[in-house]
């Protein structure tokens, strides 16, 4: 340890999360910070994600850090660009960019039981040494395609929507769009006017609820900079909503059933053909896939150059796609809207704990951790949106900005004891993971497949309640949680 007893702090990724994270420690007094990121900018996967029509659905002034508001932002769900131009200022305003190795690909992380110190390894050969280590590489920072026959032997041009492919030209083309998840949603009504002809593929449709988008004015602006509270009227409001409806996930049903009948009724607005309405309409409860949000998406389908297929891809030919009743649709280009490897949380990092055990290994089953963060055998090890800290509703970075100082309280009982390691008791986590799967089996996500669970079934991403429960449980840190062992 320093001098100061402050322990030194490598952290994982440089998104919401590793930046949150990085403030939190710097706003009190930890200043042994070193920040790993495999691309060459902060961001995530606000960096990652440049699909036409990109944008967040939750509000802007609730979908940034508490303490960073910004009055100034373009809409109310503001697209990808502001919000990584917002995440990018605020990491330069707290000094942070200076503290970033970019393209520093983590490909695993050694804990030595003998000094209590993690050795954290890069792809460029270098290794590096620190008392703690926070990953905070997110829950969807790696594309997940599907697994089709054939995919490989495609003549024409494919990429998944995470990694669009800007030099690829679509106007006046057949393209097949496989997917209908929340990127597929914001940039489909974006490319179908100038697509010769678009297949959407559809495995399950999504339950999609009116976007109250609105462009702010600058009066707006004006309001939100000079009047105190404003703003934070503007997010509480937009909070309360989210913390209302995450209610209806598994203590009162009704308010499910009235949020189901908003989107209903928007689909039948929206949706005059019958035969088109039926393809669209969920056949699984409502929260248990991510709710959507859009007023274009359904609008965009019924134009007469989209076709909505419900077929099964059986293959994937040079010059197209072939569903199981046996139809052949030619395209162009494949754009895969597939989501990502949600449920394999940190992978393809390998993390060895105590005795050298790895933490694949430990999560076998899937991936578990005390309030998401911390795992027995584990030591010095917290993780920043880990296991069952994913919303079905909300914002995740009001739960960064929880588990932020819940860890950071963390550190600082470890730095109370220098020379010491800190880790959870495997009791009180396991008492905790057994409570949670138990509230997680009330909720709906258990009547559909999604990525909130893994292959066995266990849903390892999603937090069961509202997001103030859960800052609640963060509150402190319960010593008698924890086991400080003298390093060997």
């Amino acid at each position: 340890m320093d001098a100061d007893n402050r322990p030194s702090v490598i952290i994982i990724g440089s998104g919401f999360g590793g930046i949150g994270m990085a403030i939190e420690l710097r706003r009190s007094g930890f200043d042994d910070i070193t920040i790993l990121e495999r691309a060459a900018d902060i961001g995530g996967v606000w960096r990652e994600n440049t699909y036409p029509g990109a944008a967040c659905d939750v509000p802007s002034p609730l979908y940034s850090f508490s303490y960073e508001p910004k009055p100034d932002w373009p809409q109310r769900y503001s697209g990808r660009a502001a919000i990584h131009d917002y995440l990018r200022g605020v990491a330069d305003r707290h000094h942070l960019l200076e503290r970033i190795h970019f393209g520093a690909e983590v490909t695993d992380a050694e804990f030595d039981d003998s000094t209590g110190r993690w050795t954290v390894r890069t792809a460029d050969g270098i290794a590096r040494t620190a008392d703690v280590l926070i990953p905070a590489v997110g829950q969807l920072s790696r594309p997940a395609m599907p697994n089709i026959p054939g995919i490989d032997t495609f003549a024409g041009q494919a990429f998944h929507s995470a990694e669009w492919d800007h030099s690829v030209e679509l106007t006046g083309k057949q393209v097949a769009c496989i997917g209908t998840g929340a990127s597929a949603i914001q940039y489909i009504p974006e490319i179908q006017p100038s697509v010769a002809h678009l297949t959407l593929f559809q495995r399950t449709p999504a339950w999609v609820l009116p976007k109250f988008d609105t462009d702010y004015k600058p009066i707006q602006h004006k309001l939100f900079a000079r009047v105190p509270g404003a703003l934070l009227a503007e997010r509480f409001g937009w909070w309360a909503i989210a913390e209302f409806v995450a209610l209806g996930l598994v203590e009162f049903p009704r308010i499910a059933k009235l949020v189901g009948g908003i989107a209903t009724r928007h689909l039948e607005e929206q949706i005059t053909d019958p035969e088109l309405r039926a393809k669209l309409s969920p056949d699984y409860p409502i929260g248990c896939k991510r709710g959507l949000f859009s007023n274009d998406y359904f609008p965009a389908l019924t134009q007469p150059n989209v076709q909505v297929e419900t077929a099964a891809i059986t293959e994937i030919t040079p010059d197209g796609l072939r569903t199981a009743d046996g139809k052949a649709h030619r395209a162009d280009v494949i754009i895969y809207g597939t989501g990502f490897k949600g449920t394999e949380f940190l992978w393809p990092i390998s993390i060895y704990g105590r005795a050298g055990r790895k933490l694949s290994d430990a999560w076998q089953g899937g991936a578990h951790a005390y309030y998401g963060i911390t795992v027995p055998d584990f030591p010095n090890l917290f993780l920043v949106y880990g296991p069952n800290t994913n919303l079905g509703v909300g914002s995740i970075i009001y739960m960064i900005e929880s588990q932020a100082r819940y860890i950071r309280k963390a550190i600082e009982l470890l730095a109370t004891s220098p020379g010491h390691y800190l880790e959870v008791r495997a009791e009180p986590e396991q008492q905790f993971n057994t409570a949670l799967q138990q509230r997680l089996a009330k909720t709906p996500w258990n009547f559909c497949s999604s990525w909130y669970r893994n292959a066995s079934g266990r849903i390892t991403n999603n937090w069961p309640g509202t997001q103030i429960s859960y800052r609640r449980k963060l509150r402190r840190v319960n010593a008698a949680d924890y086991a400080l062992t003298p390093a060997a």
